[in-house]
């Protein structure tokens, strides 16, 4: 049995002289929630088309679930949900479904289930073009989870949604990992990410920049202490943690090491006369990183490294 569900080899696009997906390696591990991060136009749904043999790579490749992508027998096994839903406007949600199960050679009783995890069931009968953009997305999502896929792609799938919608839709995806199945998606939403994913990847023009467990990218809590005399505070935090891990940040000293540091040097300030006025720990959140790793001052010097080569 293979680990990883998804493996890309230097997977490329180019569209003439333009650069839509750089050399992307990505790795899908069996039975996690995998978060595929980038600002707009980052390259995201290209890689997820390249990923699912929609698309032809200019080089590279890509497997899924250990054959190369496209292949129907790979295909039948995998579900997805890529930009917006297409289904029939005159047709019901159900018939819609139902149009693509009996294609996929899926029993009926399929659509009903689907449209029950997606909370569709009262609305099933309704035409589609009747649907708001919300509901339109779950019914894309039921389509997606027809069959029990071992493989799920989702494309934005909490777009349109309200915030009952949302949290009902975070908790499916993390129902269905814990069920065996492997989901990757694609989200703007970064707290949404940070909540339900195993691992991400974070993808700036085209470029897979890094990929690495949520709690890997937001590395050690940080401890900020208020105390006075300012340098006084700073010369005890730089003897008990280390000159490289603290540092001045206003009136306050920044301590880049783990909370249990927090009680030692509380005690040495005290001991060296400091007045404590506050003690507080915090962690990067996935925004941070995130920012980080796509900002303008990260463009700015990949625009220089590329300049000099």
């Amino acid at each position: 049995m293979f680990d990883n569900v998804v493996q890309t080899h230097e997977l490329t696009k180019r569209y003439g002289d333009r650069v839509a997906v750089d050399r992307v390696d990505l790795t899908v591990r069996r039975g996690e929630v995998y978060g595929f991060l980038g600002p707009n136009g980052a390259g995201k749904t290209t890689t997820l088309r390249m990923v699912l043999g929609l698309i032809e790579a200019t080089s590279g490749s890509a497997q899924v679930l250990g054959q190369p992508t496209g292949r129907p027998e790979v295909t039948a096994r995998v579900g997805a949900l890529i930009e917006g839903p297409g289904f029939y406007p005159y047709l019901s949600g159900r018939d819609n479904l139902k149009v693509l199960a009996r294609y996929r050679r899926l029993p009926d009783t399929e659509v009903a289930a689907a449209l029950a995890r997606v909370s569709l069931t009262e609305r099933g009968d309704d035409r589609f073009s009747s649907y708001s953009l919300g509901m339109k997305q779950r019914l894309g999502v039921a389509a997606a989870l027809m069959g029990a896929p071992e493989l799920i792609v989702l494309d934005e799938p909490t777009n349109g949604l309200d915030p009952a919608g949302m949290a009902d839709m975070r908790s499916l995806i993390v129902e269905l990992a814990r069920g065996g199945q492997t989901v990757l998606l694609s989200s703007h939403l970064l707290d949404e990410v940070e909540e339900i994913c195993d691992r991400v990847g974070v993808i700036d023009r085209g470029r897979l920049l890094r990929e690495a467990r949520v709690s890997e990218l937001r590395g050690e809590s940080r401890l900020t202490i208020v105390g006075t005399p300012l340098d006084a505070a700073l010369a005890v935090a730089m003897r008990v943690a280390g000159d490289d891990g603290v540092h001045v940040d206003g009136d306050r000293v920044e301590v880049d090491r783990p909370t249990a540091a927090a009680p030692e040097l509380v005690r040495a300030m005290v001991a060296a006369g400091v007045d404590v006025h506050e003690v507080r720990s915090s962690e990067r959140s996935l925004e941070d990183v995130f920012f980080e790793l796509t900002g303008p001052e990260h463009r700015n010097d990949d625009h220089q490294r590329e300049k000099k080569s």
